[in-house]
């Protein structure tokens, strides 16, 4: 199941109780959970943050959830949760990108496995994420070096996870400080700490023989490249 791994959820619902009860359960999960309550803060969280699944309602107090979907189009995986069940919306939301439509009422145990079916079909069916010789097990936590696993810290865990998820890609340091600590590194002021976790990371890794490499890029952040 892939609820246990580390991925940053975005819940958009301005019903105050039902959106604490996902944000709850999801945590509960291992996620990691934002939260907006209205269409104005949606737009200011998906600007400044990327998220690898939002859960996005269409009766927001200022607008529609659609004209979020509308005004960015590389939003990740969405997942439409309205009450209003009609074939019009559905279909608007998935034309404008959706990936899938839940309607309300909903069992969280339902929200739970349309997550993990938009998270399968992201990664073509199979849970594993894999660069090189290294294969994470969302499923298990584990990960393995050439069929052999390796101990990792939890968060040495998120943070390959999270950039395993983006090889070959730039990742600035707010950016994978923020998915892997959540909200409290707001408070921060700096991203120093990082490095430790990052060392240790690459230690353990090159110590497995493992065939990818973690790379500083100076005053950006990091990549992931297979060797």
């Amino acid at each position: 199941m892939i609820e246990n791994c580390r991925m940053k959820i975005l819940v958009v619902e301005d019903e105050k109780e039902l959106r604490d009860v996902i944000v709850k359960s999801l945590r509960q999960a291992r996620f990691v959970v934002e939260s907006a309550a209205t269409l104005l803060d949606a737009r200011t969280k998906v600007a400044a943050y990327e998220y690898d699944c939002i859960l996005l309602d269409i009766m927001l107090p200022d607008g529609s959830g659609l004209d979020l979907l509308r005004e960015r189009k590389q939003l990740g995986n969405v997942i439409i949760l309205s009450a209003k069940d009609s074939v019009d919306d559905k279909v608007a939301g998935l034309n404008l990108g959706a990936d899938d439509y839940l309607p309300k009422p909903f069992h969280l145990a339902e929200l739970h496995a349309r997550i993990r079916s938009v998270m399968r079909r992201r990664n073509n069916g199979d849970e594993a994420l894999s660069a090189g010789n290294v294969v994470l097990f969302p499923s298990r936590l584990s990960v393995e070096v050439g069929e052999q696993p390796i101990e990792l810290s939890r968060k040495e865990y998120d943070i390959l996870f999270y950039l395993l998820n983006r090889v070959g890609r730039l990742v600035e340091k707010p950016a994978l400080a923020e998915a892997v600590w959540g909200d409290d590194i707001d408070i921060v002021d700096n991203y120093d700490f990082i490095y430790a976790h990052i060392k240790n990371l690459r230690h353990r890794l090159k110590n497995a023989g493992a065939t990818i490499e973690i790379k500083t890029v100076y005053g950006f952040g990091y990549k992931l490249i297979e060797t």
